[in-house]
């Protein structure tokens, strides 16, 4: 208790060094994480880095937007461009940065390491399925290290084409592959950081707090339950999913049984299978591998994966989950508008939505995460609120701009044959 007391006068960078060095350390030194830390967030637009907006008495909007892209995830993103850049340059060889993107990790990564040197860039993205301003802050990017792949399929196949590229041993000696997306442990613990940051200033040391997470790969908030074992006084972590709620009726119910991928109002979130929920139910079971490979194959088939009575009600006492349809959507962002004078994407919409739903049924203070700014989804946004939200610097005349990006076939071969091409 005394270290949190100490962690509540840090700032945001000071915050970060003391949480994330034991897991960096030996490879990075206290020194060097710093300096890492420091350069990574000097460009975001608030000097809090994730400001805690005050919207009623217990209830609070984290804001995870201010960075290069306008997503939360530029504050895992440009932390871990530096590190692959970092190591890089130490041993003397390039990197090959591989991701999937539903809509922002893509164009975050760009932006952590599109200056990098040793580093190339391989970002998929289902064809069709951002929104037109997400994709072109992927595909306006003019960087020679960088490649945007439209992948025709759902995020879903884009995630499994990844995930299958790192078990291809050939391609990972050859181009020495490392990871992007959440399934990478550093981006899980740089947004680690911010659960502590908000959980310390919203009174957590008084009360637990609870943190409102829009869920889709299960990344965001597993973050959250990292901050929670590491000692943050939480009480509850609740997932909050578009239609494609397969994640939320998990949690809910106990049955893993991913449906088809809808497309939303949200298409961050437009996900049925999380990555991060594996290495959640490992823990869940035992750290039993065999155990965990039988439920996700199970999970995978028509009937799904019905997890026992005794770790479901473990994770109900860590998680609950809410749904929010298109509609429930829409209304969530005008009342918000109307009420609170708060613009909220679509994304972080469904976080309200969910927090106003539970707001006072909960012990201790409520903190919904906004994961967007609203410019990103202008057209929903002013369908919703009657709203135009001012236009950040980095989006200006971005419409004008060339697109650069190639489409692949939801192949193995055909994205193989392509890096093999391109490094």
């Amino acid at each position: 208790m005394d270290e949190l007391r100490a962690m509540q006068t840090l700032s945001y960078s000071e915050l970060a060094v003391r949480v994330m060095k034991d897991f960096v350390a030996p490879d990075l030194s206290p020194g060097e994480l710093a300096a890492l830390v420091q350069e990574s967030y000097a460009g975001f637009s608030s000097p809090e880095v994730t400001p805690l907006r005050k919207l009623d008495e217990g209830l609070f909007l984290l804001e995870l937007f201010h960075g290069p892209t306008l997503a939360f995830k530029d504050i895992a993103l440009q932390f871990l461009g530096r590190v692959f850049g970092h190591f890089a340059h130490k041993r003397g060889s390039a990197l090959t940065v591989l991701g999937a993107t539903s809509g922002d990790t893509g164009s975050a990564a760009i932006a952590g390491c599109r200056r990098v040197k040793g580093i190339r860039v391989f970002i998929l993205y289902p064809h069709k399925r951002p929104s037109e301003l997400q994709r072109r802050q992927m595909t306006c990017i003019d960087a020679p290290n960088v490649h945007v792949l439209a992948v025709q399929g759902t995020f879903d196949d884009c995630q499994a084409l990844v995930k299958r590229a790192f078990q291809d041993p050939e391609l990972k000696k050859k181009c020495e592959l490392t990871a992007v997306n959440s399934i990478n442990w550093a981006r899980i613990i740089a947004q680690s950081v911010y659960y502590f940051y908000a959980g310390l200033r919203a009174g957590a040391l008084e009360k637990p707090v609870n943190f409102v997470v829009p869920s889709g790969n299960f990344g965001n908030i597993y973050a959250g339950y990292v901050a929670k074992r590491l000692g943050l006084p939480v009480n509850k972590l609740v997932a909050a999913t578009n239609r494609n709620d397969s994640l939320a009726k998990f949690i809910q119910t106990g049955l893993l049984q991913p449906g088809p991928v809808v497309p939303s109002l949200s298409p961050s979130m437009d996900i049925q299978i999380a990555s991060n929920l594996e290495r959640y139910l490992f823990e869940l079971l035992g750290h039993d591998g065999e155990a965990l490979k039988a439920a996700l194959q199970e999970g995978s088939k028509v009937k799904g994966y019905k997890l026992p009575a005794e770790a479901l009600q473990k994770m109900q006492g860590d998680f609950l989950a809410e749904r929010a349809d298109d509609r429930t959507t829409k209304d969530t962002m005008r009342d918000m508008w109307t009420i609170l004078n708060v613009l909220a994407d679509p994304h972080t919409a469904v976080g309200l939505y969910a927090a106003t739903k539970l707001y006072g049924s909960l012990p201790g203070s409520v903190i919904s995460l906004a994961c967007a700014d609203p410019a990103k989804f202008p057209d929903t946004v002013k369908a919703a609120t009657r709203q135009t939200s001012p236009v950040p610097p980095s989006l200006v005349n971005l419409e004008k701009k060339r697109e650069r990006f190639t489409i692949l076939p939801n192949s193995d071969q055909a994205l193989r044959g392509f890096i093999l091409n391109h490094t």
